[in-house]
Order: structure tokens, then sequence, then C-alpha cells
């Protein structure tokens, strides 16, 4: 960066301590702190002076007159970017985000993934996972009753979804079990998304070899299931952001209520699919969350074609601790693309 060409090598470690010490207290850093710092043994009047400049560059403020100092936006920016050092996970935190989740155990892989991500952080984890672009490990259909059908979808990752779809009131129980296996014989282990069209097509051209009814009740079922909302936000660890609203309950509130905007949640999370590795949003530079200063860590997780198929991540104030942070939503990210495989 830039910026960081016109820091002297002082300077900087000056300005890395002060960021790695409000990360750790949330409180501001005055100079008498920073000057008892082994690492950087230099006066408390040199130390004031360095704050000075950079406050004069942008990267830190006062909230207060005699107060010490803060990292702005711009600040956390360069930290993030040129500055922080980022830690190796302990082989606890390896193990937990490595732990499975049992066959018969309530959460998904997926929901299992987020509640161990909110955990390891002490924040709230989102979870974005693509719906019918899934591969899928089986469907069935299930009349319900007059003009209805269920559609039971079991998917790779070990989601189960249900979906109520129109039926012909005169369709027979073999019309049912038919549908079933035609499409389980094409989508087992592929996504809906893959397969769409050429169903639709030999469904069209007749090539499917099925009787009328069970034709349209796979055309209608494709067509209205594909055509729902492909993405579903998974949240857990809300309660990690209360604990932060004895400090600063107006921004947890507004938090929260941001959090259940979720189609605006999603669209920040599918943004953040393009490219490599983790992501950071600090403060004002994500849309969504910026009145509530917060910070949202992202990372793509793919699936066995290492295909980008859902987007994880963590959100908390933007004094989060990235240089652990990032690498747990790094490292899970890779733990749950194993998975999925």
């Amino acid at each position: 960066m830039s910026v960081l060409n016109d820091i002297d090598e002082r300077s900087r470690e000056i300005f890395r301590r002060l960021v790695e010490t409000y990360l750790t207290t949330g409180e501001p850093v005055g100079s008498r702190v920073l000057s008892n710092d082994t690492k950087i043994a230099v006066s408390a009047a040199t130390v004031r002076n360095v704050m000075a400049d950079l406050t004069d560059m942008g990267l830190l403020h006062a909230p207060h007159i005699s107060a010490g100092r803060l990292p702005t936006e711009l600040g956390l920016r360069l930290f993030v970017d040129g500055l922080m050092q980022v830690g190796d996970l302990t082989p606890e935190e390896r193990r937990a985000i490595e732990y499975e989740a049992k066959a018969d155990a309530p959460e998904s892989p997926l929901e299992a993934a987020a509640t161990r991500l909110a955990g390891l952080t002490n924040t709230a984890s989102l979870i974005v996972t693509q719906k019918a672009d899934a591969p899928l490990r089986q469907i069935e259909f299930v009349r319900t009753g007059p003009g209805k059908a269920l559609v039971v979808m079991v998917f790779e990752d070990g989601r189960v979804e249900n979906r109520i779809i129109e039926a012909p009131d005169d369709l027979p129980a073999s019309a049912l079990v038919a549908a079933g296996n035609y499409l389980n014989a094409r989508l087992r282990g592929r996504s809906l998304g893959e397969t769409r069209s050429s169903i639709l097509d030999e469904i069209a051209s007749n090539r499917a070899e099925l009787d009328e009814l069970t034709s349209r009740l796979v055309r209608d079922g494709v067509a209205d299931i594909a055509g729902e909302e492909n993405w579903q936000l998974i949240v857990r660890g809300r309660g990690h952001l209360l604990d932060e609203a004895a400090q600063d309950i107006e921004r947890v509130r507004m938090l929260l209520d941001d959090l259940e905007k979720k189609r605006d949640v999603i669209d920040l999370l599918t943004a953040a699919r393009d490219g490599e590795g983790v992501k950071v949003f600090i403060g004002s530079e994500n849309r969504l969350f910026s009145l509530s200063g917060s910070s949202v860590i992202t990372a793509p997780y793919r699936d066995e074609n290492r295909k980008i198929v859902g987007v994880l991540g963590v959100i908390g104030p933007t004094r989060l601790n990235y240089a652990r942070v990032v690498p747990i939503v790094d490292y899970t990210a890779e733990v749950l693309s194993r998975m999925l495989k």
C-alpha cells in the first residue's frame, strides 16, 4: 500500500503495536502504554509524536481530547493488508474444526460448521449455501393431498429439504415412484442446476420413456424446484453479539436488525465468492453493516469438483482479533470443502 511506504520502520512498529493492543482491549491506547512495550523501546514523547503524525495521515483518531488513540477504518485496513501477523491454529482449534457431525446429530454438517465457527471466534457465524445447485443423493415424491405432492430432497452434504408442488389430481402412486426413480438415475451426485436442461429436453422430446402424467410431474417438479430461491442463510452465535451490548447497545441492535435482512446478507456473502481465499470487509466497506460499524470475514467453500458452492464467514465489531479469526475462517472453509467430497 502506498500509505505504508510513507511510514518509516519505527512508526510502522508503533502503529502495529497500537492496533494489536486496541484489538485486545477494545480501549483507546495511550503513549505511556506503548512506551513501556519492550518491542518498541522509545520514549513516551517519541510515541506521542508518531501518533500525531499517524493521526494526520488518517490512520488514527482520538475519541476524546485527553484519551489515547484508536485506529480508523483506513488504519485497520492498512493493518490487515500489510502489517498483521496471522497466527497459527492450535491443535485443539484444528481438531474442533475437523470434528464431523455424527450421522444422528440434529445438525447438518453445514449447521455444525456454523456452530463451531461461532464458538471458536466468539462472533456470529454466517453460511450461505446453494439449495437446488447442491449435489443430490436422493429425491422422492409423496402425495400430500388433492393437487399437491411433497418433494423430499436429500443432499450430499446431509441436508434434507421438502418442497410442496402442484400435482395432477388423478396421479397414481406408481407415477410418484416412477418420477423419483427417473430423477434419481440422473441426479444422484449431481446438482439440479447441472441437469435441469437435459431432463427437460428429454421430457419435451419424449425420450424419457415416461407416461404422460409422470412426465408432467417430473417437468413441473423440476421447473418449480429450480425456480425457487437458490440460496439459504444459516446464522449461529447471535448471542455473542449481545456480549458487546453493554458497551454499545445501539450498534448491536442495528447489527441484529441487519441480520434479519436475509436477502441483503445473502447478496453480500455471495458477492464474496469471486476470487480465492479469505476476504475482510471493515466497517463502511460493506454497505449492509456500515451503520453498525461491523467487520465481516468470509471465505468460499467448494465441492469435489472445486466449484464454489457457498460462502462462510463471521461478523463482529471492527475490533475483531483479525490475526486469529482469519485462519479459523480459512481452515473451516478448507475442512468443509473436504467434507463435501
